[in-house]
């Protein structure tokens, strides 16, 4: 083995090394009374991301419910799952695939119901409305920085995530409402805290 390689490979064990430090250092509960806002809030992130990813790998792993677009936001362990589902059994079993993941403290029910007459010319208006709300929000200034979910259903728009407060919330609707295709808005957001 030569030195190039010698030292590729220990470069190699030390990112890894690194890696599994660092990752263990984000699980270890601290004996600390008031943990500093800088290490809880980049704690909390990876938690929360952490939680949305297993979230989502346990509703595709589902026969039932992995073939729907379901949007999986969290906010300090508090889910919430957006999107459109034929049935109620659909919600149902949503719902408890997502509570049954390890640190999820809430589940929060923002799921609708299809009417299931779908066609080529309604997936592409769909897809074409909710790629410009999306836009519209991003452009925003009040709101680009927020990761709002948008779902469109026949030209009916299903908004969901996480926002500050109620004024983000209602100006997420305006935008949404301005779009050209737009026929109804369903506010799904919740406040965080």
């Amino acid at each position: 083995m030569s030195i190039y390689s010698k030292r590729r490979n220990g470069a190699r064990v030390l990112a890894i090394c690194s890696l599994i430090v660092m990752l263990s250092a984000c699980s270890e509960k601290k004996d600390v009374d008031e943990p500093t806002l800088a290490h809880s809030t980049v704690r909390n992130d990876v938690d929360d991301a952490l939680i949305t990813s297993k979230v989502q790998a346990a509703l595709l792993a589902s026969d039932g419910v992995k073939s729907f677009p379901i949007k999986v936001a969290t906010e300090n362990g508090e889910v919430i799952l957006s999107g459109f589902v034929n049935n109620q059994q659909q919600v149902d079993q949503s719902i408890d695939l997502a509570k049954s993941v390890k640190g999820v403290k809430l589940v929060i029910n923002q799921l609708a119901l299809k009417d299931n007459t779908t066609s080529a010319d309604d997936n592409v208006s769909d897809g074409l409305v909710t790629t410009t709300v999306k836009t519209a929000l991003l452009n925003d200034e009040l709101l680009k920085s927020f990761d709002i979910s948008v779902v469109t259903r026949h030209g009916e728009v299903l908004l969901s995530g996480f926002v500050d407060n109620q004024a983000q919330a209602a100006r997420s609707v305006q935008v949404a409402q301005g779009i050209e295709g737009v026929k109804s808005v369903m506010n799904h957001m919740v406040v965080k805290g």
